[in-house]
């Protein structure tokens, strides 16, 4: 991660440029059927993300379908579907995390899907067995540490963050943020209950302090040093080195990233993924659109729009992200994390963390 910032972000530009240009537009009519099967797509959608207007409009051109976009949190946009019925003029929920796309399958929001072009391209941990969802972006939750007081050397597991070397030095988001969630629902899965919630109180034992704000603010307290060590997802450390403000790159500067459990099963990936809604009145559309979210074109914009891993093999990363290094993923599958949501809430409670 010692790299020239300008150097990087010049030769991401023209990663994504080149990448773009060689797929727009033959490359990408030819991976994305327009079978002109509905002049729009209602999507609802908890991304918020400004690089992913691109990604939509790349649809509507191939295709000749607009995208009809309503944006909100997923569990405001879930209970939204549920109070419209079967009057719901949603055709695809898309949402940033596994816990959320069970929490939507739970209520019965998502209709099975059968796509050969979907089930060769996603990996089966990344998509849900029954294909009511698929995951078409990973998001890697990684030990962060301040290169200043921590040596690299003395970082391997999530697990081990537990060790009284710790205390004191660990910063972390409240146990309800569905991305902490989700990753006690993968511990939950490799230990068991009574194993993770010991992890979860020696964890709240280790704190540099009660948990607050995002994973932004984990990262900016760390290179403040408020704490050693932040857990959080990469893109967060992604903006912020891309980020033109002095503050920024102060952070930038100290700041280096871990990927744990190396030597084990690896490192937690969570997801964004999408479904079509059962009561979808243009589901042949719908399915194209997910089929275009797994395409080159599209998997390109993810990596290089939002700093995101791409989960179809061969996509580029942003240049920024692959400085970070390759890493091994643990595979368990993403359907697990809804599973154990419910339990992990109660155990993070137990636990006393906040």
């Amino acid at each position: 991660m010692n790299i020239n910032r300008r150097l990087l972000l010049g030769t991401g530009a023209a990663a994504a440029a080149t990448a773009l240009g060689q797929l727009r537009p033959k490359r990408a009519q030819a991976e994305i059927r327009s079978k002109q099967s509905g002049s729009v797509v209602n999507l609802y959608t908890s991304r918020h993300y400004d690089t992913d207007e691109e990604l939509y409009n790349s649809f509507e051109r191939i295709t000749g379908i607009s995208i009809n976009r309503i944006e909100a949190g997923a569990d405001e946009l879930i209970e939204r579907i549920k109070a419209e019925g079967d009057n719901s003029p949603a055709d695809i929920l898309m949402t940033v995390d596994a816990g959320r796309l069970w929490r939507a399958d739970q209520e019965g929001i998502f209709t099975p899907v059968s796509s050969s072009t979907l089930e060769e391209k996603i990996p089966s941990y990344l998509r849900h067995p029954e294909g009511h969802w698929f995951g078409f972006s990973k998001r890697a939750r990684v030990i962060m540490y301040n290169k200043d007081v921590v040596d690299p050397s003395e970082l391997s597991t999530y697990e081990a963050l537990v060790d009284s070397q710790w205390q004191g030095r660990i910063l972390i988001r409240s146990s309800s943020n569905i991305y902490n969630l989700s990753l006690a629902g993968s511990l939950i899965e490799a230990h068991g209950v009574p194993e993770t919630e010991a992890w979860a109180t020696g964890m709240v034992e280790n704190m540099a302090r009660e948990p607050e704000g995002n994973d932004t603010a984990q990262i900016r307290a760390a290179a403040a040093g408020l704490g050693d060590i932040a857990i959080a997802n990469t893109y967060y450390l992604a903006r912020i080195m891309k980020s033109d403000a002095e503050e920024d790159q102060e952070v930038a500067d100290k700041m280096r990233v871990f990927f744990p459990n190396q030597e084990g099963r690896g490192t937690h990936v969570n997801i964004s993924g999408a479904g079509v809604v059962a009561s979808s009145p243009r589901k042949e559309a719908a399915i194209q659109f997910l089929e275009y979210l797994a395409s080159p074109i599209a998997q390109v914009f993810f990596a290089q729009g939002n700093n995101e891993y791409p989960v179809v093999e061969g996509t580029a990363l942003d240049p920024v992200v692959a400085s970070f290094g390759s890493f091994k993923e643990d595979t368990v599958s993403a359907s697990v994390f809804g599973e154990n949501n419910s339990e992990a809430l109660q155990m993070y409670d137990r636990a006393g963390w906040q």
